[in-house]
């Protein structure tokens, strides 16, 4: 916008500049100068090559012209050079020495005009990219790792032991398709990766692609999605053409369910919605394979639920590998990989550490390594020591530390006793994890204080007695704080939410309750990996029973965990000085090792 301002001065000062020169030469007649001549006012003449200009005498009008020019005429010119001698007015004959200099001024607006045009174009052009840019919205933006870009292998991914051998076939077909097809054989066309957010769907297929030494195309679904209609279509298009000039290839679709949700889903106006007609060329595309290339799509979703059922059918993602949480065994590998970016001490114990992760999958080890070694810098330390994951571990499942939030004296021991009577009955019921540690230090967003168990091992079954047990040191922060304040409070909220949904879920779903029957009175739920979304119906709602069978539920229910409140309430009166005894330390200290509270109640009992 500057040089458009600056282009315009010069064409309007040039312009201005010949405006001034050509005011003050006048151009009149020849008969008109021979008048001027004769009457005196001119002062003096230059005669050109083909002109005559006479000067004025500096004393006329400042309005009249300084200077008058008119075309030379070669047979009057000796009349009128006897004026001139007569009336004594001088005269001069010159050369036309001027030069280039006449056309300059002449050709200085004509230039800057020139270059005004020129940017005006050229701004015109900045604009029409506008328009370039909306049909490159067609391009897909799908990164491209070419084999030797795809540098990770399954050696970087510790773990999914099960999902690498599945996926280890398409390797083999990527690598000799030769050998599949002269059997007959045809690898999937598509394979779809399931499982929790954080488990490395997304380095799996980075693996595959760097076992296989081929091109490897990465996209995100909501990469496709746009708010133009057509346009979702159009890099679903280019995506796969360029896919195919590769030849044998994979491409990688991170979060499918952005862009293969079911149809039909979200209110959706028919089939002009943009993202159905983006699903719609999908699976055009997947159709049009070439038995012959071996081309393959793999995909990442932790929504599997949603997807349309047209993409999970045979011939596009006919297989399915899940990605599960790691065990024991798999954190350690993944917990030594991570290790290895960081200086470890010599007494980190990296099987504790998978021991107290249970649940946790790939990223959270991960960032708890991370964590690790922030702490570790933060005190000046030279290495990551045990205690510096242990408080990582605890960051990430509590919270943030948040001792700038004082409790008041009387909170502090409501708290202390709380805690205590979480761990109590933990300890004394058998089927219980241990207890690893108890805090009164607020953590995270609402918690006061907590209760840490360490699960002996990885279980993926639970008995009744295991779940009934469980209810009670639910329940016995609420009862410790019953039998030792004589009052209850706002502390146990989410132990009662956690407790009656288990107990519901114990007669709805697993046939646990006495006097309902077998019959599973939940609606089935479909897999999901990201629990249940905010707007999905409570338990109770949609039920699949009669109202006197729900009633009947509700009465189990509350019986249930009526009776674990009693068990909790008996466990804590019969140890009603432990209790005070135990408290009174945490109080004192804040926080307290599942070996110390299960040492003070010992000597207690002794």
């Amino acid at each position: 916008m500057r040089s458009l301002w600056i282009v315009l001065v010069l064409v309007l000062g040039s312009a201005l500049l010949l405006q001034v020169v050509v005011a003050s030469e006048s151009r009149i007649p020849y008969a008109r100068f021979r008048s001027l001549a004769e009457s005196g006012e001119l002062a003096e003449v230059e005669i050109r090559d083909g002109v005559y200009i006479g000067r004025t005498a500096p004393g006329l009008s400042a309005s009249a012209p300084r200077s008058y020019r008119t075309g030379r005429i070669e047979p009057t010119e000796k009349d009128l050079l006897a004026d001139l001698d007569g009336r004594g007015i001088p005269y001069t004959r010159v050369a036309d020495e001027r030069g280039l200099l006449p056309y300059l001024w002449l050709a200085l607006p004509l230039a800057a005009l020139v270059a005004m045009v020129h940017l005006v174009s050229r701004r015109a052009t900045a604009a029409g990219n506008v328009s370039s840019a909306a049909t490159a919205f067609g391009k897909n933006k799908a990164r491209l790792y070419e084999e030797r870009g795809a540098t990770a292998t399954f050696r970087d991914v510790a773990g999914s032991a099960e999902a690498k051998a599945e996926l280890g076939e398409i390797v083999d077909f990527l690598k000799a398709p030769e050998r599949y097809e002269k059997l007959g054989g045809r690898m999937p066309r598509g394979v779809l990766l399931v499982g929790p957010p954080g488990t490395g769907k997304t380095l799996l297929a980075r693996a595959i692609a760097g076992e296989a030494s081929v091109p490897f195309f990465s996209a995100c679904g909501s990469e496709f999605v746009e708010m133009f209609v057509g346009v979702g279509a159009a890099r679903v298009r280019d995506l796969f053409s360029q896919a195919r000039e590769k030849g044998t290839c994979l491409v990688f679709i991170d979060e499918l369910d952005a862009v293969g949700k079911a149809r039909g889903i979200g209110g959706s106006v028919g089939g002009h919605d943009e993202r159905e007609q983006t699903l719609n060329q999908l699976l055009t595309e997947m159709d049009g394979f070439d038995a012959r290339t071996a081309m393959i799509v793999l995909a990442a979703t932790n929504r599997p639920e949603i997807l349309d059922p047209a993409l999970l059918r045979a011939g596009r993602f006919d297989r399915r590998v899940h990605v599960d949480r790691p065990d024991l065994a798999e954190r350690r590998e993944i917990l030594a990989v991570h290790g290895r970016k960081v200086v470890l001490d010599a007494d980190v114990d990296l099987d504790a550490v998978a021991a107290q992760t249970a649940g946790l999958v790939g990223a959270d080890l991960a960032n708890i390594v991370n964590e690790a070694a922030l702490l570790a810098a933060r005190r000046r330390a030279a290495a990551v020591r045990q205690s510096d994951m242990e408080a990582a571990i605890e960051r990430g499942i509590a919270g943030i530390e948040r001792r700038g939030r004082r409790l008041g004296a009387r909170e502090k021991l409501v708290v202390a006793y709380h805690e205590v009577g979480h761990a109590l009955t933990a300890t004394l019921l058998p089927t219980q994890d241990p207890v690893r540690k108890v805090s009164i230090v607020p953590r995270g967003a609402g918690a006061l204080g907590y209760t840490m168990q360490q699960p002996r091992e990885d279980r993926y079954l639970w008995s009744r007695q295991e779940i009934l047990d469980r209810l009670v040191v639910l329940l016995g922060g609420r009862a410790a704080e019953a039998e030792a304040v004589g009052d209850l409070s706002t502390g146990a909220q989410d132990d009662l939410l956690n407790a009656t949904e288990l107990a519901r879920r114990m007669v709805r779903e697993l046939g646990m309750g006495q006097g309902v029957g077998l019959s599973a009175l939940e609606p089935r739920r479909p897999l999901s990996f990201l629990g249940e979304s905010r707007g999905a119906p409570s338990p109770g709602a949609g039920r699949e029973c009669s109202d006197a069978t729900a009633r009947e539920i509700d009465a189990e229910v509350a019986r249930i965990l009526a009776d674990a409140e009693a068990r909790a309430r008996a466990m804590i009166h019969e140890r009603r000085a432990t209790l005070e005894r135990i408290a009174a330390r945490l109080y004192e200290v804040e926080t307290l090792s599942g070996d110390e509270i299960r040492a003070m109640m010992t000597s207690g009992e002794a």
